[in-house]
């Protein structure tokens, strides 16, 4: 099975080749040293990448998942929420190549 990591990895470099620029999202809670929390403050369910697209600057919002990775319940509301808007483009990947038809729509 493909760790979810190296996915990202493949995308990245694959989505960037086609003539867009994306991000990663780091997301989660760190324990800090004084024993506070710090969130990363992207809200629950955002999905792994985003960018745009150089051709017309349309937004893309991409989750990863592997062979087997199914959508967690804050993700399928953050998908629904996304596909509200037309000028949004959002999908789930499991290779370079799903990423790469998602951001040619």
């Amino acid at each position: 099975m493909t760790r979810e990591q190296k996915i990202q990895n493949d995308i990245r470099v694959a989505v960037s080749k086609s003539g867009c620029t994306i991000f990663r999202a780091n997301v989660g809670k760190v324990l800090l040293e004084n024993g506070r929390w710090f969130d990363t403050g992207l809200p629950k369910g955002f999905p792994d990448l985003f960018g745009f697209r150089h051709s017309d600057g349309r937004f893309f919002f991409i989750e990863v998942k592997n062979e087997v990775g199914r959508l967690r319940d804050d993700q399928k509301r953050f998908a629904s929420m996304l596909k509200k808007y037309p000028n949004v483009i959002y999908g789930v990947a499991r290779s370079a190549e799903d990423a790469i038809k998602i951001v040619e729509e």
